[in-house]
């Protein structure tokens, strides 16, 4: 098997195969007066009761198998890496909401400690694909993306959808949906339409000419690192604001169809991508949504209550999530987090923390030195 010395480097340090990760984004209010959680908490060792694996940087593994940390101003949360397969886009948004669950109880633990509420309210979320690194792909994603993700995924008070180009993937970025089958849906569309454009031979704007494109759209730079944002104010209008259902918005082609027609004429082309990384039932989702016979969270006159106390009550409509299996990189990773041994050939070995999201320095328990291996050399070993 590949491993190498904590201090050098053998064999890789990416994933084998293209892997989703979700995060999500939270503000922090502590009777109800918006707090930065470092100002609160100090370190995420402050909230969590249990024992926490060290990450690179200032965040740590939960128990529950995520990250959690501190970043510019809100408390986030992440999934492991998980590969990209059949089911993925339901590993990855139930692997989420098991964090944001898991981080909801060590908060409801805070409070009996502490005398004081404390609730998260629902910030943004990040939809992480790995796909080769190519030119223009960012760019042509976020004329195509935007409306069918804001069905899926937005309000009335989400101000944009942002694609940036990171290295070996594309992050794409939105509000929070506290609705768990609304975040399927949506990371399905997402690592659907990635994976299946980053496969087309070029990323020239010229490819748009096969999809219905609202004019004049043109999306701006992001407001945080590379990458374009296709903000309320580059169309014609605000669309998070406009009757989802009105056919009034003129296209290049010269027609004019509603959002939901838009967005469902978007992800005609993509059905067997989205498959790929969902199942039938979310591909019919998704299809309701842009049809109008499931909702929109912009069906509603408002942002939604459960915005505002995220994890306070989770509501898993699809009982068959539970079924499903992890992926092999979940099972290595949880049997990691709870800090069980690992027999790699003759030796045992003990993690010590996490590198970056797919390699583990771990220490020989007999001799002490550390070796860092990564996810697929532990697979390799029977999932450890």
């Amino acid at each position: 098997m590949s491993s190498k010395a904590a201090t050098g480097h053998e064999g890789s340090s990416r994933p084998l195969r293209p892997v989703i990760g979700l995060e999500a984004e939270f503000s922090t209010f502590v009777r109800d007066e918006k707090r930065l959680p470092e100002h609160v908490f100090r370190h995420p060792s402050e909230i969590v009761r249990g024992a926490m694996l060290p990450r690179s940087g200032r965040s740590a593994h939960m128990p529950s198998g995520g990250a959690l940390y501190f970043d510019t101003g809100v408390i986030e949360v992440a999934t492991p890496i998980i590969e990209i397969e059949p089911g993925c886009c339901i590993r990855a948004t139930r692997s989420l909401w098991e964090q944001i669950a898991y981080l909801r109880r060590e908060l409801d633990g805070w409070e009996k400690r502490d005398g004081r509420k404390v609730r998260l309210e629902g910030f943004s979320a990040h939809y992480n694909i790995s796909v080769p690194p190519r030119q223009g792909l960012a760019h042509l994603l976020s004329f195509i993306l935007p409306v069918p993700v804001l069905l899926l995924a937005a309000n009335r008070l989400s101000t944009g959808v942002g694609v940036r180009p990171r290295e070996n993937r594309v992050e794409v970025t939105v509000d929070f949906t506290p609705d768990p089958d609304l975040m399927i849906a949506a990371a399905s569309l997402i690592a659907g339409v990635v994976t299946a454009v980053a496969e087309w031979p070029s990323h020239d704007l010229g490819r748009l000419a096969r999809f219905p494109v609202i004019t004049p759209f043109q999306p701006g730079k992001h407001t945080s690192r590379k990458g374009w944002l296709a903000r309320f104010d580059c169309f014609p209008r605000n669309p998070f604001a406009a009757d989802v259902n009105a056919p009034d918005w003129r296209l290049r082609d010269g027609r004019t169809l509603s959002l939901r027609r838009i967005a469902r004429e978007i992800a005609e082309p993509f059905r067997d991508s989205i498959l790929a990384v969902s199942d039938a039932d979310c591909l019919a989702h998704i299809f309701e949504v842009f049809d109008g016979r499931a909702r929109s969270l912009l069906d509603f006159p408002e942002r939604p209550p459960r915005y505002q106390d995220v994890g306070r009550v989770i509501d898993w409509n699809r009982r068959s999530i539970r079924k499903l299996p992890r992926s092999a990189y979940e099972e290595v990773v949880h049997r990691i987090i709870t800090h069980r041994k690992m027999r790699v050939g003759a030796s045992t070995y003990v993690a010590e923390r996490m590198q970056g999201w797919y390699e583990v320095v771990s220490r020989n328990t007999k001799t002490g030195l550390r070796r860092v291996f990564n996810l697929d050399d532990l697979v390799a070993q029977g999932g450890v």
